[in-house]
């Protein structure tokens, strides 16, 4: 089994002992579908959170939850541990739900900006204007594609470790980075127009 680094963000990370019990929960799914109630339990909570941050509807979230769940027990057998917690696995299904649901329904994305998001976001790009700078910030962000909202939020609002981001969006770690600063870098210019 991978060694895992230490981690930035608890909420979001597992130690070793806590991946090895999570595995045995896991192997114990994997052999029969009963035992999958106790991964359920755990993780309901950390993916209905993840969908509903960018979704905004409570009901359209429940259903969509229902539907990772049911995807992450019918795929199970596919699941491989690659040093990170299995709720990884479980937000990569529920990433690519709430994308489609956004294509089913040609609808805009919810952005929920917090002042301590923007911090993080601005201690980046080293400004130091937040509440001033929060509408054009919005503005701006609601202009990203889907897909590169989604890498912001997961980078500086969830403050997630660019290894777990590329494990969601299903990438290599390089292409996230790259990702993330070419958004960057696209956010200032269009500030600077401001």
């Amino acid at each position: 089994m991978k060694t895992i680094a230490v981690n930035i963000n608890p909420q979001y990370h597992k130690t070793k002992n806590q991946i090895n019990s999570e595995q045995q929960l896991i192997e114990e799914a994997k052999k029969d579908a009963k035992n999958f109630r106790p991964i359920y339990n755990q993780y309901y909570e950390i993916v209905f959170r993840f969908i509903f941050q960018r979704i905004g509807d409570e009901q359209i979230t429940t259903d969509i939850v229902s539907e990772v769940f049911y995807r992450a027990l019918h795929n199970l057998k596919k699941y491989e541990f690659r040093g990170l917690p299995f709720s990884s696995w479980l937000l990569r299904i529920a990433h690519n739900e709430t994308i489609k649901h956004y294509r089913k329904v040609s609808k805009s994305r919810v952005v929920k900006l917090q002042t301590e998001h923007l911090q993080n976001l601005t201690q980046e790009e080293e400004t130091n204007y937040l509440e001033d700078f929060k509408p054009v910030l919005m503005n701006a962000l609601k202009k990203l594609k889907i897909e590169d909202m989604q890498l912001i939020e997961m980078r500086f609002f969830e403050e997630r470790p660019f290894k777990e981001i590329a494990e969601i969006m299903n990438k290599k770690e390089s292409a996230i980075k790259m990702k993330v600063y070419r958004i960057l870098e696209k956010l200032k210019v269009s500030l600077q127009k401001k």
